[in-house]
């Protein structure tokens, strides 16, 4: 598979569109930036089952803020 560039939103590679398929919903939208959170939040606990969840939220937040589709998004830019 030849990948042309990543998806906007969790960095997966894709071959067409702006996201993948797991950070859109059944019509294609992009899913809310709190869905995408606790889906994201999940995923890092699966890679690290040890680590606190106020560590893993920081953690998804500042991958979250290196992505095109959450840069913006005022939960990642708060200080």
């Amino acid at each position: 598979m030849t990948t042309a560039h990543t998806c906007e939103s969790c960095g997966m590679p894709i071959e067409t569109g702006r996201y993948c398929g797991y950070c859109t919903d059944d019509s294609g939208q992009l899913q809310s930036f709190d869905e995408r959170f606790e889906r994201m939040v999940a995923w890092q606990a699966r890679r690290d089952p040890q680590a606190a969840r106020e560590e893993l939220e920081r953690q998804t937040l500042d991958y979250m803020a290196t992505m095109p589709a959450w840069r913006d998004h005022p939960r990642v830019t708060k200080p």
